[in-house]
């Protein structure tokens, strides 16, 4: 058995900065106060509410993970995020509807209290939204300073002892990587000429990196995935990760697919439709904005059927996605899946998948559990590309470059448990996780 690693106390508070101040934050902030207060249980946190087994299965060792690793407390979790609509998590809660009045005014002083900062915002990459809470500079380089002024005044000013960022704004306009992209030293110059293909979300990756916070990506926007900010973490020693939240449909197909595949079933076609009328339908009703979306969505089924292992199985897949808006919805997305598969002899058969989902509500558990698992790979000495979280996402980042990322739940809950496991000076589990 390995030694345990050597990880720094959760001591003090943890600041979690949240760009976007939008559905997403507003609920995950919403719900831990509430937990704070009544004691309610935050469901849907694997790091609040799963258990891990440690050694063999009659040992009966299964502590819960928070229990297990020293994670931050929800007590010592203080919130500051940016958004070019919101004024603060109040005015969000109630303009995403998606909490009732009921579950908001007992902590209502508590969510006003949580004030939004001025934004970076550009409609070239948000062509839906207008921005009214701005930040202005004469270059990206100075509002990356504006930025990096911000997260220094939150963390004086909450006294904070670490801080984690985890992106919740809107899904940005598809663009490849450029020149500008390829190096810190380009990028750096890039922002001092207002490159076009720097991203807000872009510059807030750099502002964490270079304020040495660890740094999350819940959209599909090309942030921390860039040559730029993987030299960067890497040389300043951040833990970062992405990308897009892994939520409603996305969730449906990284659990049914690998049972497909488990039993040999063979799939000619996956067809998957969503409406949904909250701010992020409305930015994806733009089709650069989809075509970031789709991309992240489309990638799933490949890496888990392994169509090139299995050409007879999956050789032959027709995989669609579309996204509609559809402003009676509100939060409450409707992820509708057809899928053709087919059996012994080549005999077809078909399943459908109704997932009345409520997105920000499947989200916010994802914030938490990302903000802390985040810090705690800053404490554990972690930098660069956190793999093991790729549970969390649609596309996550392979450590390796060269390398698919691994897409079926499963294994991937195997490697976030293992890894804590191994950190902690237990062996691996690589079968029943039945305590």
């Amino acid at each position: 058995m390995a030694p345990p690693r050597s990880i720094a106390p959760a001591t003090g508070k943890l600041g979690v900065l949240l760009p976007g101040l939008g559905a997403v934050s507003s609920t995950l902030i919403a719900g831990v106060l509430t937990a704070r207060g009544t004691g309610a249980a935050p469901i849907g946190s694997v790091s609040q509410m799963a258990h891990i087994r440690l050694g063999d299965r009659t040992e009966g060792r299964n502590p819960l993970i928070r229990d297990f690793v020293p994670l931050a407390s929800l007590d010592d979790l203080v919130f500051g995020g940016w958004d070019p609509i919101s004024a603060n998590a109040l005015e969000a809660a109630r303009t995403a509807g998606v909490l009732e009045e009921r579950d908001l005014a007992p902590i209502s002083s508590d969510l006003e209290g949580v004030v939004a900062m001025d934004a970076v915002f550009d409609r070239d990459w948000v062509k839906k939204l207008d921005g009214f809470r701005v930040k202005q500079g004469r270059s990206k380089l100075d509002l990356a300073a504006a930025l990096m002024e911000d997260i220094e005044r939150f963390r004086s000013a909450n006294d904070c002892d670490r801080l984690v960022m985890v992106w919740c704004g809107s899904t940005e306009a598809y663009r490849e990587p450029t020149e500008v992209h390829e190096s810190v030293a380009s990028f750096e110059q890039g922002l001092k000429d207002s490159h076009v293909d720097i991203s807000p979300s872009q510059i807030y990756t750099y502002a964490a990196l270079q304020s040495r916070v660890p740094y999350a990506n819940g959209a599909p926007n090309l942030s921390c995935d860039l040559p730029c900010m993987l030299e960067l973490a890497d040389r300043n020693g951040v833990p970062i990760g992405g990308k897009d939240f892994k939520t409603g449909q996305t969730l449906m197909k990284t659990i049914l697919a690998p049972g497909f595949k488990s039993r040999m079933l063979g799939m000619r076609g996956w067809y998957s439709t969503n409406i949904l009328g909250n701010r992020d339908g409305e930015v994806l009703d733009e089709p650069e904005n989809f075509k970031s979306k789709e991309v992240s969505k489309l990638g799933v089924l490949d890496t888990i059927l392994q169509p090139e292992e299995y050409p007879e199985l999956y050789g032959n897949l027709d995989h669609v996605v579309r996204i509609n808006y559809y402003p009676p919805r509100g939060d409450n997305k409707e992820g509708w899946d057809n899928i053709d598969i087919f059996g012994w002899m080549g005999y077809p058969m078909q399943i459908k998948v109704d997932f009345l989902c409520r997105d920000s509500i499947l989200a916010a558990p994802l914030v938490l559990d990302l903000a802390l698992f985040f810090d705690l790979a800053a404490r554990a000495g972690e930098k660069g590309v956190q793999e093991w979280l790729s549970f969390y996402f649609k596309s996550p980042q392979p450590a390796d470059p060269a390398l698919p990322p691994e897409h079926d739940i499963f294994i991937q809950q195997t490697k976030l448990k293992n890894t804590l496991r191994e950190w902690m000076g237990e062996e691996p589990v690589t079968h029943s996780e039945a305590g």
